[in-house]
């Protein structure tokens, strides 16, 4: 049992070192500049007397603090600041090959944010730990170059990309990345400080933590989409956010709300009572081995599992391909691939039970969520019985099944908006660059990027998912409010929620196929 139990708790993440709205509608304002010209003593008397009158009729509302304008508070609807958007200026791209200088460098914002941002946010701070000791020095971020696709840099509200070409890179991973990035910054104008990160967009995590055990040792920060729980690489949200062009994956802010829509045209009572998958099988062991499961007419383990091949939707448009048009099945089943895969977010926003198999890897808001609140674990190791028994007891608990699969809908549709994305991001860039031991620099060979120098030098489908993509205004909010690290107790307290959610599914399993004996 002490065994069992060492093993779940490295499933759920607990690595070596923990142990030791849309812009629409934005209202925001500029620093103001300061006044060159002097009023004479005149203008300024005919102002103030003019001032006072309109004040004794109806009084003022000033927005000037926001808007650099004033307005008069009247009878009826409220009278909103002007809207300030900066498009692509592709033209100006064009003409002289340097980004654009007209987007603001600070802003103010109409409503301060106060609420506190989600619980999974805790884990920045458990991702960043091995080096809270003792800093990120220069040397350590140069050891990370050798497994890294490039090295991005913000200084003073500008960002340069050092790429390198020693390792391929995957399709346009890397670009949709650096224009996340960059959207971060037009979002959060003037409060990113100055750093530097390496960057690996390929999928398995590689600073494996038994190789920097010693005290001082200095680990090479490496940000990438995910990680494992004996690894120290540090996850940040993956590019599809923004767009994945090669299998024409609209950016987040449209994909969510397409799934909001579909999930309103079936309800989940009269949706299809199986499981269901579609995916590429064959990049890893565990999806071949899930395809074993498939309904026949020697067996029926509750599944409808399809091959999903992208080279054949690219012929036909993607038109089978639509992730708005997914949550018909009452269950819906999630496989890593190589790695951990883009695929989970998708799949649990669609209002159905997600019938997760026993993960390796973990994503930025994994580890936020709880089996039998948010989703129901399946075992790896014998799928087919598991997944059959989860569909089982759905179909006889219909609404506590419902409801499992409305809490994790929820969390992705409310704790993963792209406004909790960006703040991610944000407070996750902040707190690394907290612990730097060096100035940062822009390398010989960095080159300056902006929204324009990626989105104006694409074509077709890679360029409409960028314009789709970008933040023409900054937030009218502030960033949610970082809650505090874990302590020791509370850490342990939540893996060990986790444990026995599963532990009590695998309980229930093993009764009813024993029974069945």
């Amino acid at each position: 049992m002490k065994e069992r139990n060492e093993k779940l708790m490295n499933d759920f993440w607990l690595r070596p070192a923990f142990q030791k709205n849309s812009v629409l509608g934005a209202k925001w304002k500029y620093l103001k500049k300061k006044a060159t010209a002097t009023l004479t003593t005149s203008l300024l008397l005919f102002f103030f007397l003019l001032a006072v009158s309109i004040s004794s009729l109806a009084g003022w509302f000033d927005l000037a603090k926001y808007t650099g304008h004033s307005y008069q508070r009247v009878e009826g609807p409220t009278i909103e600041p002007q809207i300030l958007e900066f498009p692509l200026d592709c033209g100006a791209w064009n003409q002289s090959n340097t980004c654009p200088r007209n987007y603001p460098k600070f802003y103010k914002p109409l409503n301060p944010n106060n609420s506190t941002c989600p619980e999974y946010f805790r884990w920045i701070y458990e991702d960043l730990k091995p080096w809270k000791e003792t800093g990120i020095t220069r040397e350590m971020v140069e050891k990370a170059k050798r497994h890294a696709h490039f090295r991005l840099i913000i200084l003073d509200g500008k960002i340069y990309v050092e790429k390198y070409n020693t390792k391929r890179f995957i399709q346009t991973r890397h670009l949709y990345t650096m224009y996340g990035i960059i959207q971060l910054l037009r979002w959060y104008p003037g409060k990113l400080p100055n750093l530097e990160i390496m960057f690996d967009t390929d999928d398995r995590p590689v600073i494996r933590s038994k190789d920097y055990r010693q005290p001082n040792s200095g680990p090479p920060p490496l940000f990438r989409y995910c990680s494992d729980w004996h690894s120290l690489d540090i996850v940040f949200p993956d590019w599809s956010f923004w767009g994945w062009a090669e299998t024409n994956i609209k950016p987040w802010r449209s994909v969510i709300n397409d799934i909001k829509q579909g999930n309103e045209i079936t309800k989940w009572k009269d949706r299809v009572p199986f499981a269901y998958w579609k995916g590429n099988p064959h990049v890893s062991p565990i999806r071949k081995d899930l395809m074993k499961c498939n309904v026949t007419d020697k067996q029926n383990f509750n599944t409808l599992l399809y091959v999903q091949d992208w080279n054949d939707q690219s012929k036909k448009g993607f038109k089978e391909s639509n992730l708005g048009n997914q949550c018909t099945h009452r269950y819906k089943i999630y496989v890593e691939g190589w790695a951990w895969s883009v695929s989970e977010k998708y799949i649990l926003a669609c209002d159905s039970p997600t019938l997760y198999i026993k993960p390796r890897y973990h994503d930025f808001f994994m580890r936020g969520m709880i089996p039998q609140l948010h989703y129901w674990p399946i075992r790896d190791n014998d799928k087919c019985r598991s997944l059959k028994f989860a569909v089982q007891w759905g179909n006889n608990n219909t609404d506590k099944a419902e409801a499992i699969g409305k809490a994790g809908s929820n969390f992705i549709h409310e704790d993963m908006k792209m406004e909790y994305v960006f703040d991610y991001m944000f407070h996750l860039l902040n707190e690394y660059a907290k612990l730097l031991k060096f100035e940062p620099e822009i390398p010989a060979e960095a080159v300056e990027i902006c929204s324009e120098s990626l989105a104006c030098t694409s074509e077709g489908i890679w360029k409409k998912f960028m314009e789709e993509g970008l933040e023409k205004s900054p937030s009218y909010t502030d960033p949610c409010t970082l809650p505090p690290p874990y302590e020791p107790q509370e850490i342990n307290s939540f893996i060990e929620q986790k444990i026995k959610a599963t532990q009590q599914v695998e309980a229930w399993e093993d009764e009813y196929w024993n029974k069945k004996q």
